[in-house]
């Protein structure tokens, strides 16, 4: 096969491909039209998220079998059309998911510890002991939205603690050795820590509002490492502001580009991000959770090897 590569990736996507016996172009500046007026050249291309995906695209790709996302979500691309034409999808959640959940421990034990705020504290010279007593894991109630690879990546970090893990996910019964599952309305009644793994889709886009914030009982704190428009940063700055959400640890925002590569879309500071960047109990991180130096190599392990089990 003909292959373009879109976005720069770990450099066994491309030598295993060749030895495989397949031609690779690499093109990682063109304009998006520029790659449009080309696409019908290629069997496959492989991206991250650079750009849209879009049936237009997708049309002038007349001779694609297939698109390698390099990462777990799919929402770059139109994939109820790429299905009518034929079109295979490969993704690589297996290849980033213990990133994530080790990003996600980090950042909820970072808010309980308060270790951001006291960090600053003591490189200002302030050694100020008791505002920073912080809170134990253990006895923690942990309810998960989302049971694919990451929350369970997630679930399995959180064995080694005193805790009680539940989650809530549209697939039934899937509940195994680390987590419980519950309807959301028992997750909103016990949790008192929550943390996001779900894909972008219209059901979860805005979900995390201030009437979901409000059917919880009680106070919790709050992980996201999934997508940034599940999140209604207004409400939730409004829900930290009252207390009913304790601490929040971001590694996504809802102002994100939809290549995740820069933050705004346009040059304006809104006024919710601004209280974020100075709240003391809020920890971010620049969409990197699933972005370590080994899922770099297991990213791009994991597209070959579904490549090659599906064409080979």
């Amino acid at each position: 096969m003909k292959i373009l590569h879109l976005d720069e990736n770990h450099p066994l996507l491309i030598s295993q491909l060749a030895d495989l016996g397949h031609t690779n172009h690499e093109d990682y500046t063109s304009s998006k039209a520029e790659i449009e007026a080309k696409i019908h050249n290629y069997d496959g291309f492989i991206i991250r998220s650079r750009f849209r995906i879009d049936a237009d695209f997708l049309t002038k790709a007349k001779n694609l079998k297939f698109i390698g996302r390099v990462g777990a979500g799919l929402e770059n691309i139109d994939c109820e059309f790429a299905a009518q034409q034929g079109i295979k999808l490969i993704a690589a959640p297996e290849g980033n998911r213990n990133a994530v959940g080790e990003h996600a421990l980090g950042m909820l034990l970072s808010l309980l510890n308060k270790l951001n705020k006291a960090n600053k504290e003591v490189r200002e010279g302030k050694w100020l002991r008791e505002t920073n007593r912080g809170f134990e894991l253990d006895g923690q109630t942990v309810g998960l939205i989302g049971y694919g690879n990451m929350g369970k990546a997630f679930a399995k970090k959180l064995r080694g603690f005193d805790v009680t893990v539940i989650f809530y996910d549209l697939k039934e019964n899937i509940g195994d050795e680390n987590a419980t599952q519950v309807s959301l309305s028992e997750l909103q009644q016990r949790s008192t820590v929550l943390s996001l793994h779900t894909p972008q889709t219209p059901r979860t886009l805005n979900m995390i509002n201030v009437e979901f914030i409000e059917g919880f009982q009680h106070p919790f704190w709050f992980i996201n490492t999934a997508r940034g428009k599940s999140v209604v940063t207004k409400d939730l700055v409004a829900a930290l502001q009252t207390g009913k959400i304790l601490g929040a640890g971001l590694d996504v925002l809802e102002y994100e580009k939809s290549s995740f590569e820069n933050l705004f879309n346009e040059d304006q500071m809104p006024e919710a991000f601004q209280y974020l960047i100075q709240a003391e109990n809020v920890l971010l991180s620049p969409h990197v959770a699933g972005w370590t130096k080994e899922s770099k190599e297991k990213l791009a392990q994991t597209i070959v090897d579904k490549f090659t089990a599906y064409y080979h």
